[in-house]
């Protein structure tokens, strides 16, 4: 028999909870629904406080065994040291910035974030955090953004909503060389179209909401370390947590500090929606993927489209990067119209995308951007990050492809 190490991605994540020893023999981990965790001996309860145990738990809010078992698969997912799953992606974010960054600090940001995430920048900036959003297609820019309070980097690895990739590998290089930490938010391309260790990230974020969970029906999210990056070296670790190996200091202080204190915890029957979502992320990958390239192509000969944005293809900016680093384009497709008032009414025409926020549903979404997740950014921000009034954004769904193209090619008919 082979052993899980040698297995396939999809292999490896449908036999995990059998595997890890679910209780009665049970194919999923079950959902506890328990808030407190009892000992028959203080001392072992003392333990799980203190960290000194291996494995335990004390109370909900720093997780379950249900939730462990979800944090067990997405590590496995991204071959990382482990993972702490939030109750949403942005929770995740946000622990990450609130207890490893302080007043003082300086973080190099992508120019091309998530509105949301964009958002959060101004809230740290209050706190007295310094930002600097660079386009991180050129390393060269972030190079020259580092400063010595420089703490860390984070990037997408394909932006929400223009599909920008930064130049991966070289931010990966340049990071290691200052020694600051590498953050990636690989929502999009999720660990089975990219794995962010293998360009030097010290975490990977993944909102499980997309991707992982896949069915639109549970918020989640992640942060995985890779136990690449040297916690022995970071400055803001607190004392209390510096001990044993260093190894395990950052994802110490992240489930002290962003999941007990600030309270972003995923409950069990979430964990356990996104655990079975997550056994189909290849298949759905691949799928989506594919038919998103398929319409992409289509929308480039249409003369009603001006940009078509979708990693593989030829015309991308970064394609050489998507085809270097990617194994498929995802599931995230934007095109600008040529007329940008006729963007709301070709919404309208289209019958199968559900005109929606949010992202890789099941179903095809679609949504005009700057109407909407972009609308309170203003219209400088959107210009920086290349968003044209025209623009519509896709999430591809698992609907047959000749189905969709025929969708669009009625709705685009007569532009």
């Amino acid at each position: 028999m082979t052993t899980p190490q040698s297995q396939s991605f999809t292999t490896q994540i449908v036999h995990a909870d059998r595997l890890g020893c679910a209780e009665q023999g049970a194919i999923h981990k079950p959902i506890h629904t328990s808030v407190q965790y009892g000992y028959d001996k203080v001392e072992d309860l003392i333990a799980v406080f203190q960290g000194t145990a291996k494995g335990g738990f004390n109370y909900a809010r720093q997780g379950t065994p249900t939730t462990a078992a979800l944090e067990s698969k997405i590590t496995q997912m991204e071959q990382g040291l482990g993972t702490i799953v939030f109750s949403t992606g942005m929770a995740g974010i946000c622990a990450i910035f609130m207890t490893l960054l302080k007043a003082g600090d300086h973080l190099v940001a992508s120019q091309y974030v998530f509105g949301n995430t964009n958002s959060v920048f101004g809230t740290l900036a209050d706190l007295g955090i310094e930002i600097t959003t660079v386009d991180v297609t050129d390393a060269a820019q972030v190079a020259a953004a580092v400063r010595p309070n420089t703490r860390m980097v984070f990037v997408e690895t394909i932006a929400n909503p223009g599909t920008q990739i930064p130049d991966l590998a070289g931010i990966g290089a340049l990071c290691q060389q200052h020694g600051l930490l590498y953050v990636v938010d690989n929502t999009v391309a999720s660990p089975y179209i990219f794995r962010a260790a293998t360009v030097g990230a010290g975490l990977v974020v993944n909102s499980l909401t997309k991707s992982i969970g896949g069915h639109g029906d549970a918020l989640g999210g992640a942060v995985t370390d890779t136990g690449l990056f040297d916690w022995n070296a970071y400055p803001n670790i607190f004392a209390a947590y510096r001990k044993g190996d260093a190894k395990g200091w950052g994802l110490q202080q992240l489930r002290k500090k962003g999941l007990r204190d600030l309270g972003g915890t995923l409950s069990s029957h979430a964990a356990h929606q996104l655990a079975v979502g997550a056994e189909t992320l290849a298949l759905r990958m691949d799928r989506t993927s594919a038919t998103a390239l398929a319409l992409a192509r289509w929308l480039e000969q249409q003369p009603a489209v001006a940009r078509v944005l979708y990693p593989m293809l030829e015309s991308h900016p970064q394609h050489a990067q998507a085809r270097q680093h990617f194994r498929a384009g995802s599931w995230l497709l934007s095109f600008e119209l040529r007329d940008a008032d006729q963007c709301l009414a070709v919404c309208n025409r289209l019958q199968l995308p559900i005109k929606a926020t949010g992202l890789a549903d099941t179903r095809t979404l679609i949504i005009p951007v700057a109407h909407t997740i972009f609308w309170e950014a203003g219209p400088a921000v959107r210009a920086t990050m290349g968003i044209a009034d025209g623009m519509i954004r896709l999430s591809i769904g698992l609907e047959e492809a000749d189905d969709l193209l025929a969708d669009f090619v009625q709705a685009l008919s007569g532009l």
